[in-house]
């Protein structure tokens, strides 16, 4: 079934076209002429759409009820001219979004369309809270395009039994992805093991990975490698980069041939497993320094997947930052902080460097009541001016139309109605990144 959108505004012709733009858009919409009326309805909409200001009960109040019946409804505040500083007090309150008026239909409907997906993703997290809190999966929730392309790319690799390199930078969610493949494959029931090749020193490597037999070297007992304890699974290969170049040749020999050959031991027992290796640098540059094996990245790669970083995913960052503050929440006993609209701004200018590990160290401090320390973050001062907020406004419009767009940016000049070299213009003035 179609969203419900309750329409409240006092002003009948003006509340009847909303109606049918609505609906024209293939939404459901109950209009209401006072907060008051819409309250008091028999029905729960999915998305408030209000006037700012109206007799009785006015937008700010209706936001302030509707948020203690819902919290989780988004509301959409309409504001006429001069009602800018109260709007922005309304979006600081908790409203979804702001539109002054006259304002664009289309615009209307691409905020409505941004709310209700807003919605839709923290009930995704309501859904999946046990599942992740249990198993930390929080790294591949999201509603953007890059999230979405990794998650069908997951499902498109993990049934096959290709070997695969993850590529991305430090804390972006590698193993997440690596055991989102192990359970999306045949071989889920198995094991997946990992083996940190970056923190296991030379001298134990090729021990731990081949495993030896008894008498291999003094005390030695039979003792399986990494490689057979992965039969019938899967294995992780942590910094792949990081592996020792001696220990190369051999590996590559055992996956070519999956069979394996224990220290002190003259036969080779057969290997039936997946390798999945992670890198937080791309290793083709690295096979032609010869500091990785060309061979062997090749024997590695049956496919590859690249993990965006956190900066690069939008709106998704306020949604993992809210997971994990409400996780931090609960696991304290706190109540789930409400974030702030200047907040929620800040968290989307930040660059991330340690993504979402660094992301999850700041929600928890956020949920414990601790303020985002300043030397973590980008200095950002706050729009306080008109021309400010606008800026602000403007320049989110321009990161959710490049999202939605994929990154074309004439697509996008096109469907905010502006010409592409206008819209070059404002992403370098603005700092967006493509």
């Amino acid at each position: 079934m179609s969203s419900l959108i309750h329409v409240v505004e006092d002003d009948r012709d003006h509340r009847l076209a909303l109606c049918d733009l609505i609906e024209a858009a293939g939404y459901r919409a109950e209009p209401f002429a006072g907060g008051s009326e819409a309250l008091a309805a028999s029905s729960r909409p999915d998305l408030i759409l209000t006037d700012l200001r109206m007799p009785g009960m006015d937008g700010q109040a209706l936001l302030e009820a509707a948020r203690d019946r819902d919290p989780d409804c988004p509301v959409v505040m309409i504001s006429g001219h001069g009602d800018l500083a109260q709007a922005v007090q309304a979006m600081r309150a908790g409203a979804e979004d702001f539109l002054e008026k006259p304002y664009d239909g289309m615009h209307l409907l691409s905020v409505i369309e941004r709310s209700l997906r807003s919605r839709a993703a923290r009930a995704e997290i309501g859904r999946l809270q046990d599942r992740i809190a249990r198993r930390d999966e929080g790294g591949l929730l999201g509603q953007s395009a890059a999230m979405s392309a990794l998650r069908a790319r997951i499902a498109a690799i993990g049934p096959t039994d290709l070997d695969v390199v993850i590529t991305g930078e430090t804390g972006t969610g590698k193993e997440l992805v690596a055991r989102a493949l192990h359970e999306a494959s045949a071989r889920a029931a198995g094991p997946f093991i990992a083996v940190n090749c970056a923190a296991l020193p030379e001298s134990l490597f090729e021990i731990e990975i081949f495993g030896h037999v008894a008498g291999a070297f003094p005390g030695a007992q039979d003792k399986p490698g990494k490689l057979e304890a992965a039969s019938g699974g899967t294995l992780m290969l942590d910094e792949v980069e990081a592996m020792p170049a001696a220990i190369q040749p051999k590996l590559l020999r055992a996956l070519q041939e999956r069979m394996v050959e224990r220290l002190g031991e003259n036969r080779l027992r057969p290997l039936d497993l997946r390798i999945i290796a992670t890198s937080k640098a791309d290793l083709r540059p690295l096979t032609l320094d010869g500091s990785f094996r060309a061979d062997l990245f090749y024997r590695l790669a049956g496919t590859e997947i690249t993990v965006e970083p956190l900066r690069a995913l939008g709106d998704d960052i306020v949604l993992l930052f809210s997971h994990y503050a409400g996780l931090a929440a609960a696991r304290y006993g706190r109540e789930v902080p409400q974030l702030p609209y200047t907040l929620k701004q800040r968290l989307l200018r930040r660059p991330w460097p340690g993504n979402v590990r660094e992301l999850k160290a700041v929600a928890e401090r956020f949920a414990l009541g601790l303020d985002i320390p300043e030397e973590a973050a980008t200095p950002i001062t706050e729009p306080e001016s008109l021309a400010e907020r606008v800026a602000a406004f403007e320049a989110r419009e321009i990161r959710l139309a490049l999202e939605r767009c994929r990154g074309n940016t004439e697509r996008a000049a096109k469907a905010l109605g502006i010409a592409r070299r206008t819209l070059n213009d404002k992403i370098s003035r603005y700092g967006i990144r493509v």
